[in-house]
C-alpha cells in the first residue's frame, strides 16, 4: 500500500531540511476549546483559518493530529472561500480529556459536535465534515446521527469498510515495527518521510509535531529496557524502512537522554491500546455513508480500496468519487493540492462555497 517517495532534491543527492515548521505558517489561530460541565471539562486543541463561507470540520486519522491538515488548509483556502476548523481527536495531539482511552464512535462523534458548538454556537455556519481514515469513520457517524443540524456535506478520505476490516489484523504488527523513540524532532520527521508514512516533506515538517512529544530521562530508560525496536516496517510484505536506521536511532536517543540528561521523543498516543474499538470504527460505515442524505464525496488512494456496497452505490450515482494515485494512506498530506482540487470542485458543484477569483493566499487573522 505504501511505497517510498522522495523529493526531487533528494533524487539528486541534495541535503533536505527535516526541521519542524510552526502551525502558524498554515493556520490563522490555535485555540484550546473547553467542553462539558464546569467541574469536569475536556479540552480540545483546534486550529482555525478563514472567516467566511462554509465551515470545513477536518478530522484526522488514527495516531495523527489536526496538523495533518496544515498544507491542505492553505491549498483549499486558495481555491474557495471557506472557514477551517481542524481538531485533535481525544487521546491525540494536545487534547486533555478525562477518558483519553474512550475511542468509541459515539464518544468521538459527540466530541466533534461539542467542539463545533463551543466555537460557533448552537447554529454554526453550513458544515462540511471531512475525515481521513478513522476521522472519516467518525465524520460518517457524526453525519448519520445528525449531531450538527447545519451539516450540508460529507467527505470521506481513504476509509472503506471492506478494506479497513481486512487490514485490522496487520495494524498491531505495523505499530510494533515503528521506532519507539527518536532522539530529536528532526529525526522523527526524517523517519516519517524515508519510511513512507508521509510522502510529502513539507507536510511531515508540520504534522509530525502533533504525533510525537518530548519525554524525560526516566521514560527514556523505560524505553531502553523494553528492548531494541524492530528495524523493518512491513505493509503487505513490502519493506520500505532503512534497516540500519532504527537501531542507530534508538541507541543515539537513549545515549543522549541517559548520558546527558536530555529529552527524547516518543509517540503521543499508544494506538495498540485502542484495539477493542477498531472493529466499531469501521463496521457498517459503508452503509451509513450511503444512507446519509447529504451530498457526499469519497477520495481514495487506490481503486482496490473500494468494497462491494460502495461499488454498487457509486454505480448508482449515490456519491462522487475520485481516486488519487500515486499516494499512501495519508492522502491529504501526500497530495494536498489534488485533494484540495477535489474538495473545491465538490464545494463549488453543490454551491456550498464560491471560488476565489484572485487565487491569493488566505488573509491572516490576529491570534
Amino acid at each position: 500500500m505504501w511505497e517510498e517517495s522522495f523529493d526531487k532534491e533528494q533524487d539528486v543527492g541534495q541535503n533536505l531540511d527535516y526541521s519542524p515548521v510552526s502551525w502558524r505558517e498554515y493556520f490563522d489561530q490555535m485555540e484550546d476549546v473547553s467542553v462539558g460541565q464546569a467541574d469536569s471539562r475536556d479540552v480540545f486543541r483546534v486550529y482555525k483559518a478563514g472567516c467566511e463561507g462554509p465551515l470545513l470540520v477536518l478530522l484526522h486519522g488514527g495516531g495523527h493530529s489536526a496538523l495533518s491538515w496544515a498544507v491542505f488548509t492553505t491549498a483549499i483556502a486558495a481555491r474557495v472561500g471557506c472557514q477551517v476548523l481542524a481538531m485533535d481527536l481525544r487521546g491525540h495531539g494536545d487534547t486533555l480529556v478525562r477518558q483519553s482511552d474512550d475511542f468509541s464512535t459515539q464518544t468521538m462523534s459527540s466530541d466533534v459536535a461539542n467542539v463545533v458548538r463551543a466555537c460557533h454556537g448552537e447554529i454554526p455556519p453550513p458544515v462540511v465534515l471531512i475525515g481521513h481514515g478513522v476521522g472519516g469513520a467518525i465524520a460518517v457517524h457524526t453525519a448519520s446521527n445528525a449531531l450538527m443540524p447545519t451539516t450540508v456535506g460529507l467527505v470521506a478520505i481513504d476509509v472503506v469498510e471492506g478494506s479497513a476490516m481486512e487490514a485490522l489484523h496487520s495494524i498491531q504488527n505495523f505499530l510494533k515495527g515503528r521506532p519507539k523513540s527518536f532522539k530529536s524532532m528532526d529525526h522523527a520527521i526524517e523517519w516519517s518521510v524515508k519510511s513512507g508514512q508521509i510522502r510529502n516533506l513539507e507536510s511531515a515538517r508540520v504534522s509530525m509535531v502533533g504525533q510525537i512529544k518530548r519525554c524525560e530521562a526516566e521514560e527514556a530508560e523505560t524505553l531502553e529496557r523494553a528492548g531494541p525496536v524492530k528495524d523493518v516496517v512491513e505493509e503487505r510484505n513490502e519493506e520500505f524502512y532503512d534497516r540500519s536506521y532504527a537501531d542507530e536511532e534508538q541507541n543515539a536517543a537513549t545515549e543522549a537522554c541517559v548520558g546527558e540528561c536530555q529529552s527524547i521523543y516518543k509517540w503521543r498516543i499508544d494506538l495498540s491500546k485502542s484495539e477493542k474499538y477498531w472493529d466499531g470504527w469501521f463496521r457498517g460505515t459503508s452503509n451509513l455513508f450511503l444512507a446519509c442524505n447529504l451530498p457526499k464525496l469519497l477520495l481514495l488512494a487506490g481503486i482496490d480500496r473500494l468494497d462491494r456496497d460502495l461499488t454498487i452505490g457509486q454505480m448508482q450515482g449515490k456519491f462522487m468519487m475520485q481516486v488519487l494515485p500515486p499516494c499512501g494512506h495519508a492522502v491529504q498530506e501526500d497530495n494536498p493540492d489534488k485533494v484540495a482540487d477535489a474538495v473545491a470542485a465538490f464545494l463549488l458543484r453543490h454551491k456550498f462555497a464560491e471560488a476565489r477569483r484572485d487565487k491569493s493566499p488566505r488573509s491572516t487573522l490576529e491570534s
